[in-house]
C-alpha cells in the first residue's frame, strides 16, 4: 500500500495503525502494576498516610519554650530607668512540662492512627485491584462476545447463500431467505450493542489507570481457563482475620482509643511550668555602689478544679469512643464474613457453570448444529430449526465466556475480601 497515494492523511493513518499494532496487549498483571503506580485516589491516600506518620514525633515533643522581655516597676512620670531602685529590664525563659506519661500517650495514640492509615492504603490498593480485575474481565468477555457475533454473522451469510441457492432451484422457500436475513440483522444490532458496552468499560478501565478516557485498550486473546478450587469457608475466615487490612485498621483504632482513655485519665494530674528571668538594673545605691541584678524563678501548675465537669466527662467520652470502636470491629468482622460467603457462593456457582458449558452444553449444541446442517442440505430438516440451533449455540458460547469472566471477577473480589491471594494465578496470559 502506497500511503502517498492518499496524501499526508493516508501517511498519518498508516503511522497511527502501526503504533496501535506495536502496543502490547494489556495483561491483567500489567493493569495491576499501572493502577498501583498511577491511580490518583491511591496516591492521595498514600500522601495522607505519610502526613499522619509525621504526627507522632510532634505529639511526643515538649511544647516550645517561651522567651519573655519585661519592664518592671517603670516610673510613669519620667520613664527614667535608673530613677527607682526596683526598676528592672527582665529577660526570661519558661518551659511547660506535661505531667509524666502524657507525651508518651499522645505519641502512642498518634502512632496507632498513622498505622491505621497505613492499613487504609493497603485496603484501597486491594479494592483497586479488585475493580481493575472486574472491569478487565468484563472487557475480555465483551471481546470474546464480539468475536462470536462476527463468526455467527459469517455463518448466517453462508446460510443466506444456501437458502437463496435452494430457492433459486426450486428446492427452498423464500421465507427461509428472509428468516436468515432477519437473524443476520439481529446479529448486526447485537454487535453494535456490544461495541457500545465495550467503549463504556474501556473508559472505566482508563479512568482507573489514570489514562485518557478514549485511549485504546487492547487485551490478550488467550487466557487460562483453569479455575482453582477455593479453600474452605472457615479457612478463608481465618485468613481474612489475619490478613484483611480493613480489620487490621479497626484493631489499631481500638488501640488508639485505649490510649486516649489512658491519656484522659492523666488529665486529672496538673501540668507544670518552670521559668527563670534575669532582671537588669541600672543606677547606683545610696552608698554609691552599683545596683545588683535580680534573678526570678517561677514554678506554676494548672489546678484541675472542675474535674467533675471537665476531666471526668472527658474520660467518659473516651470510654464511649472505645466502646464504639469495639462495636465497629464486630460489625466490620460480620460484614467481612458475609462478603466472603456471598462471593464464595457466587464463585462456586460460576465455576460449576463453566464446567457444565465447556464439557456438556456447548459440545452437545455443536453436534446438534452439525446434524441440523447435514439434514437441511438433504432436505430432512427445515431451515427454521437449523437457524434456531445455530442461534442457541451462539447464545451458549457467549454465556460460557460471560460465566468464565464472572468466575474470575468473583475470584478477584474474594482476594480483596480475604486480603491475600486465594489462587496462584489470575488467569491472564
Amino acid at each position: 500500500m502506497n500511503p502517498f497515494r492518499y496524501g499526508w492523511l493516508g501517511l498519518v493513518l498508516i503511522i497511527g495503525i502501526a503504533r496501535a499494532e506495536s502496543v502490547p496487549p494489556l495483561t491483567l498483571e500489567r493493569a495491576f502494576t499501572e493502577v498501583e503506580r498511577h491511580n490518583p485516589s491511591l496516591a492521595a491516600i498514600r500522601a495522607r498516610y505519610q502526613a499522619l506518620q509525621a504526627i507522632p514525633d510532634q505529639a511526643g515533643s515538649l511544647p516550645d519554650p517561651e522567651i519573655s522581655f519585661n519592664a518592671l516597676n517603670l516610673p510613669v512620670d519620667s520613664f527614667d530607668i535608673p530613677q527607682e531602685a526596683m526598676t528592672q529590664l527582665q529577660l526570661g525563659l519558661s518551659q511547660k512540662f506535661p505531667f509524666p506519661g502524657k507525651l508518651k500517650l499522645r505519641a502512642e495514640a498518634a502512632e496507632w492512627e498513622a498505622r491505621a492509615a497505613g492499613d487504609d492504603v493497603e485496603e484501597w490498593r486491594l479494592r483497586l485491584r479488585r475493580d481493575v480485575a472486574v472491569v478487565w474481565w468484563r472487557l475480555f468477555y465483551l471481546d470474546r462476545a464480539l468475536e462470536i457475533v462476527r463468526l455467527n454473522q459469517d455463518l448466517l451469510r453462508q446460510f443466506v447463500e444456501i437458502a437463496q441457492t435452494k430457492y433459486t432451484v426450486g428446492q427452498g422457500l423464500q421465507q427461509d431467505v428472509l428468516l436468515a436475513q432477519l437473524e443476520l440483522s439481529r446479529l448486526l444490532d447485537r454487535e453494535l450493542q456490544l461495541q457500545g458496552l465495550r467503549g463504556q468499560e474501556a473508559a472505566r478501565l482508563n479512568a482507573l489507570l489514570d489514562q485518557p478516557a478514549d485511549a485504546p485498550v487492547t487485551l490478550p486473546r488467550s487466557v487460562s481457563r483453569t479455575l482453582p478450587e477455593p479453600a474452605a469457608e472457615s479457612v478463608l475466615f481465618t485468613q481474612a482475620e489475619r490478613s484483611r487490612p480493613l480489620l487490621a485498621r479497626v484493631r489499631k483504632q481500638i488501640e488508639a482509643a485505649k490510649t486516649r482513655v489512658a491519656l484522659a485519665k492523666k488529665d486529672f494530674f496538673p501540668d507544670f511550668k518552670l521559668g527563670a528571668a534575669h532582671g537588669f538594673r541600672s543606677g547606683q545605691n545610696p552608698d554609691g555602689s552599683s545596683r545588683t541584678d535580680f534573678l526570678t524563678l517561677r514554678l506554676s501548675m494548672n489546678v484541675p478544679l472542675y474535674f467533675a465537669t471537665k476531666q471526668a466527662r472527658a474520660v467518659d467520652q473516651r470510654r464511649s469512643e472505645l466502646i464504639r470502636e469495639r462495636f465497629q470491629w464486630q460489625d466490620t468482622w460480620n460484614r467481612v464474613r458475609a462478603e466472603i460467603s456471598a462471593i464464595l457462593a457466587d464463585y462456586r456457582r460460576a465455576r460449576n457453570q463453566v464446567v457444565l458449558f465447556d464439557q456438556g452444553i456447548i459440545p452437545q449444541a455443536r453436534q446438534t448444529v452439525a446434524s441440523m446442517l447435514a439434514g437441511y442440505q438433504v432436505g430432512k430438516v427445515d431451515f427454521l430449526n437449523l437457524v434456531s440451533s445455530q442461534i442457541t449455540l451462539y447464545n451458549y458460547e457467549i454465556q460460557y465466556w460471560k460465566t468464565l469472566a464472572e468466575a474470575r471477577q468473583a475470584l478477584a473480589k474474594l482476594e480483596a475480601a480475604v486480603g491475600r491471594p486465594v489462587a496462584s494465578s489470575q488467569g491472564a496470559q
